[in-house]
């Protein structure tokens, strides 16, 4: 391929990761410090890229020149947004996932897949209590920060309200994105381990405090079982006339993965992959996302869908999980 297709082929891939409102021209022109109509020459390939300008556009807009280049090698480019950041607020933390929800909300056509090994993050914060305990564990027992090693769960103290707006903010956002969710008999387990542990180790403030998380664990999955009823996603009390993005809920009985996040964007694939619990990697690279995609859709083929439809299912699949966190409180 020529230098002139390639950087066709380039400011294509560039323009493919953009909302579509967005000028690719007018952000060359903001990132270069260049006119209008360099920056268009640059565009149909009339003025080649200088090595530097390729830089700043790979960094920006975190692109892999390998993959531009098309070369043939087993690399694969992986953006880890908190990489740098350190001892940052852990509202912070959150709003920097807000952003990303906003962004994908940014584009015309959108979908999200959800391989839930665990419980999807976003509704830890569908209600005060749970949203609470989870930040706590996280701060306390992941983080390991040290304003609370010696410190025991209370709600009175540790209620983290600017977590649990930035947290509803998250939900509202999610809910705008159809999306098609995979769930396992075990995708609460690690939440009840958690609960169980601090209970058996005493870090509970009192046993009023453990019943009240407990009841808002059971809240959340009740929540969850309304919305695969409806098969449309909402927040606690919205009415029926609130606009809302369609959810297809699954269950697969046999394979458990990981968590992992997909999105199509605009025709358009992302793969996010959570690593150390509470970061992930994020990659645009088509090998990759292709076959995550495939992976997903084989485990979609082997699962039970049971929104909308399949009461007996739903009913089945929900009653267990709350089974299985009401045994907390033996």
């Amino acid at each position: 391929m020529e230098a002139t297709e390639l950087q066709q082929v380039f400011f294509n891939h560039l323009k493919s990761a953009l909302p579509a409102h967005v000028s690719i021209a007018d952000e060359l022109c903001d990132l270069l410090g260049i006119s209008a109509d360099s920056a268009y020459r640059r565009l149909r390939g009339e003025k080649p890229l200088t090595l530097y300008e390729l830089k700043l556009i790979c960094e920006k807009y975190k692109m892999s020149v390998d993959q531009v280049l098309q070369l043939q090698n087993d690399s694969i480019l992986f953006q880890a947004p908190d990489i740098s950041q350190k001892d940052i607020p852990f509202a912070d933390y959150l709003r920097g996932l807000l952003n990303q929800l906003k962004y994908f909300n940014s584009f015309k056509e959108r979908q999200m897949l959800y391989l839930c090994k665990d419980m999807i993050y976003f509704h830890f914060y569908l209600y005060p209590e749970f949203a609470a305990f989870k930040t706590f564990f996280w701060l306390k027992t992941i983080l390991n920060k040290q304003e609370y090693s010696h410190k025991k769960f209370s709600l009175a103290e540790f209620s983290f309200p600017d977590c649990f707006v930035v947290g509803q903010e998250m939900i509202k956002e999610y809910n705008k994105i159809p999306s098609v969710e995979l769930w396992n008999f075990e995708s609460i387990n690690s939440s009840i381990s958690q609960l169980r542990y601090y209970k058996d180790s005493s870090m509970f403030d009192n046993s009023a405090d453990f019943n009240s998380v407990v009841d808002s664990f059971i809240r959340t999955l009740d929540h969850q079982q309304s919305q695969a009823e409806k098969g449309m996603k909402f927040m606690p009390g919205d009415s029926e006339l609130v606009h809302r993005a369609s959810t297809k809920f699954y269950v697969n009985e046999v394979v458990l993965g990981n968590n992992t996040i997909l999105l199509e964007l605009n025709n358009n694939q992302l793969s996010f992959i959570t690593y150390n619990v509470l970061s992930y990697l994020i990659t645009r690279d088509p090998r990759f996302t292709t076959k995550a995609f495939a992976s997903f859709n084989t485990l979609l083929s082997r699962s039970t869908l049971i929104s909308g439809t399949g009461e007996k299912e739903r009913n089945r699949f929900f009653n267990a999980m709350r089974d299985k966190v009401n045994d907390l409180k033996k």
